[in-house]
């Protein structure tokens, strides 16, 4: 059974000491000023429950289905409060309270995603790609103008013709299972391709593969991977999330490489919590914890194994580049210089900072869908910032964050690239012949 409120350690609950340091950086409490929208107010709430002083009703669920889940108020807190342990038994307990939540098209929409499509990898690639006929022979141009996409619910219709191109061809097409660097080989690791990531920025992961070869590493990848729980888990669906876990480490067995590269700051940020997800199983529970040992973001990792500069330039010309820190990366895995040395590392590159560069963009998982009006204002935020700095380039190393930037500029017709960090570096080393 999945950890609530009220099977959670009340020491969780009571780390919070109601100082307040949490409220500035929090996106819905700056939006609305209202107590109960802050993680301060959300914490009072959640303590009530645990406590048996208020039940679980419709308002508190559509109060957590409003927090973005950003984490900015962790790296904030003096007291050390974990904000996202909360946040995901929280929405734990809501999706165990029977008379909560229990639309019939909320609940096929969830069956089909989180129960379905993300559970088996084979039927979410068969989807991409039959999502990629339509696309490519126009179908869904012709579906929006017959009238046939207003069967969908209204916060899908809204975000489908922005709905992101399937790639060509899924990771397993572009990287082979093992492949070896051409000079002597310092480290073996595992790369992980995601979900979003395989089917919509595969170029992506090959770009990571190819920097991974370049610094001296054997690269593993295994051809079908499982959604590593990350979005069952913020979704409060703990047990789907321990399952995919499961598979994750049979897949995988930590002691088979040096490091797990993940190229997704979403994905990382919960791809390290693996012990605390299974540290009462008597099977994976000591496997769980080596796996998270050995998790790596790319960024942390090159920087950790002093990866080697490039000697050109990604671009033809000089640039201005900037850099937007996907919320779970900065906040969840504390990742936060190591991006910013890859980027400085890369010549005819001039990187400055964005106003408010932790800010989240609106993404925040399915965020965009759930909350598409405070989506759409943090959105606008983000872009503002990023075209106020003069960039032609904007890096960011999450697929959900990618997706949404580039939607922004898009609606503001602004000249701006969207770029991973690492696809701009393994573009240096092309350039210089270190990579076909």
């Amino acid at each position: 059974m999945a950890e609530t409120l009220q099977t959670l350690d009340s020491g969780y609950l009571q780390q919070c000491i109601h100082c307040g340091m949490c409220l500035p950086t929090c996106p819905t409490y700056d939006a609305t000023k209202r107590e109960r929208n802050s993680p301060r107010g959300r914490i009072a709430w959640m303590k009530a429950i645990a406590s048996g002083e208020a039940g679980v009703t419709e308002d508190f669920a559509e109060e957590m289905s409003y927090c973005l889940g950003c984490l900015a108020c962790e790296t904030a807190c003096p007291a050390g409060v974990q904000y996202g342990v909360l946040f995901e038994s929280a929405r734990s307990t809501i999706e165990q309270s029977p008379d909560v939540y229990r639309a019939i098209p909320r609940t096929v929409w969830r069956a089909i995603s989180l129960h379905g499509l993300f559970m088996h990898p084979r039927l979410l690639r068969a989807t991409g790609a039959m999502l990629r006929v339509v696309q490519r022979s126009g179908l869904d141009v012709w579906a929006r103008r017959v009238g046939l996409t207003k069967m969908l619910p209204p916060s899908i219709q809204r975000l489908e013709p922005q709905a992101p191109r399937m790639a060509a061809a899924w990771s397993p097409a572009l990287i082979r299972p093992v492949e070896q660097p051409r000079g002597a080989r310092r480290h073996r690791v595992a790369l992980l391709t995601g979900c979003v990531q395989d089917l919509v920025l595969p170029d992506v992961n090959r770009a990571t593969a190819d920097v991974l070869l370049a610094n001296g590493c054997e690269v593993i990848t295994p051809p079908v991977q499982p959604c590593c729980g990350s979005l069952h888990a913020h979704n409060g669906e703990t047990d789907l999330a321990r399952t995919l876990a499961r598979r994750m480490l049979d897949l995988i067995p930590p002691d088979s490489v040096d490091a797990i590269i993940t190229n997704a700051g979403g994905c990382g940020s919960h791809l390290r919590h693996y012990t605390a997800l299974l540290h009462d199983d008597p099977v994976y529970g000591e496997r769980a914890h080596a796996w998270d040992a050995k998790v790596r973001d790319i960024h942390e990792w090159l920087v950790e194994i002093g990866f080697r500069p490039p000697t050109a330039s990604p671009f033809a010309e000089p640039v201005t580049v900037t850099y937007h820190d996907s919320c779970h990366l900065a906040h969840g895995q504390k990742v936060v210089t190591q991006p910013r040395l890859v980027l400085r590392a890369l010549p005819g590159c001039s990187v400055v900072e964005l106003p408010e560069f932790n800010w989240c963009c609106g993404s925040a998982g399915v965020y965009n869908i759930t909350q598409p009006e405070q989506s759409a204002k943090l959105l606008e935020r983000k872009t503002r910032n990023i075209c106020g700095t003069g960039a032609q380039v904007v890096a960011t190393g999450n697929p959900g964050c990618q997706l949404q930037v580039v939607r922004g500029l898009a609606e503001a017709r602004a000249p701006v690239d969207v770029a991973h960090p690492v696809a701009l570096l393994a573009r240096a080393y092309a350039r210089e012949g270190s990579i076909s």
